[in-house]
């Protein structure tokens, strides 16, 4: 059944964050999204320009008509618009019908562009809805606006602490749980660039989904960070000031169990031939490599094909299968009796990987990849 996802938030007017961003996210993962608006905005990249909240009534008749009809699995709330919507969302939230359903709660309360999006009696009654919340995924403003980390893990909900907000060239996420302390932790290279609006709401809804989808907490954060971290690369470059992300160019990268069929090297005996012919036929360069031999082409579904000039093992064919949980893959064949010729093993080249041959002798190599496998440091 196709996981559904109710967002309550603000809508933004150039589409960068709140429910546009959300729709997309949920949409793009293969969830079902439908939305309770809390307030509506105008806005575009350069700010804020104008607020207006939505009656508490109404947003509770949203809730109300998609929850009695198509039925919710989880639930991301974003932009409130005001601190008694907040406390009839927290308390409707409670009742039978919802009150066993995942919630992640992103306390939005200032846009990317600077503009406060919460006054502080807003912010006080976030705490009815960090009670009913299954995690909280504030940045490290909205976190101390909150009360740091044991005042939020106080009211019960798991905490994600987010690290893009900070300094240095690391990012780095904590998911931390009640009485348990911290779970996990992610670090990977920031990625500079100005078009990052909505990178809160997009892991927020990501998350949302993943819970939806039926899957742990840890795994269902670990899945957004991909996804954020793809759509920040891909994204479109519109407006003149923090633009909009690319979440509808995220597909096919690995955010799966697996197995997909996504990489096939094949041998070549004219470096420079192959090119012109592969190019020829419409795929685009990705990757070029003449000293090792190698190119990587990307077609527009963003499966890729590699050939690799040489003899031997180094210009043989080889065809790649993506999973998300490559470990867990190959533990679950290996226990069924396939044999590997390399069991799950970091490469130089940030892919994660596992080698086998299939009765016919044919070379196949089970991957991770995440971003490195379309955006790899060495992308033209």
């Amino acid at each position: 059944m196709t996981a559904r996802v109710l967002i309550i938030a603000g809508s933004d007017s150039g589409g960068g964050a709140g429910i546009q961003a959300d729709i997309k996210t949920v949409t793009m993962l293969g969830g079902h999204a439908m939305t309770a608006i809390a307030a509506i905005t105008a806005q575009n990249t350069m700010g804020v320009q104008g607020v207006h909240a939505i009656p508490t009534e109404m947003v509770l008749m949203q809730i109300d008509s998609v929850a009695q009809d198509i039925g919710v699995d989880a639930v991301k709330i974003g932009m409130i618009g005001s601190a008694g919507t907040a406390a009839a969302v927290a308390e409707r939230l409670g009742r039978a019908d919802l009150a066993a359903t995942p919630v992640v709660f992103d306390p939005v309360m200032v846009s990317t562009s600077g503009s406060v999006l919460a006054d502080a009696a807003t912010i006080r009654a976030f705490e009815a809805l960090m009670k009913r919340a299954t995690v909280a995924t504030p940045n490290l403003g909205e976190l101390d606006a909150l009360g740091g980390e044991a005042a939020v893990l106080a009211h019960g909900c798991a905490l994600l602490v987010k690290g893009g907000h900070g300094v240095g060239e690391t990012v780095t996420d904590r998911l931390i749980e009640p009485g348990e302390g911290e779970v996990a932790r992610w670090e990977a290279p920031r990625i500079d660039t100005r078009h990052s609006h909505g990178t809160g709401c997009t892991l927020a809804s990501a998350i949302a989904t993943g819970l939806a989808q039926g899957m742990p907490l840890e795994p269902a954060v670990a899945r957004a960070r991909d996804f954020v971290r793809l759509a920040l690369l891909d994204a479109p470059g519109l407006g003149e000031g923090h633009g909009p992300m690319g979440q509808q160019a995220v597909r096919n990268d690995g955010l799966f169990t697996g197995p997909a069929l996504n990489q096939i090297t094949l041998p070549a005996a004219d470096y420079a031939a192959s090119i012109a012919f592969y190019k020829q036929l419409g795929l685009k360069q990705i990757v070029d490599s003449p000293d090792n031999g190698y190119a990587r082409f990307e077609a527009v579904n963003g499966v890729t094909l590699s050939i690799h000039a040489g003899d031997g093992e180094a210009g043989g064919a080889v065809t790649y299968l993506e999973s998300g949980a490559l470990d867990a893959w190959v533990a679950y064949l290996a226990r069924r009796g396939v044999r590997f010729e390399q069991m799950p093993k970091d490469e130089e080249w940030g892919w994660r990987e596992a080698r086998l041959a299939d009765p016919a002798g044919n070379r196949l190599c089970l991957y991770q990849a995440g971003e490195y496998r379309r955006y790899p440091p060495w992308r033209i």
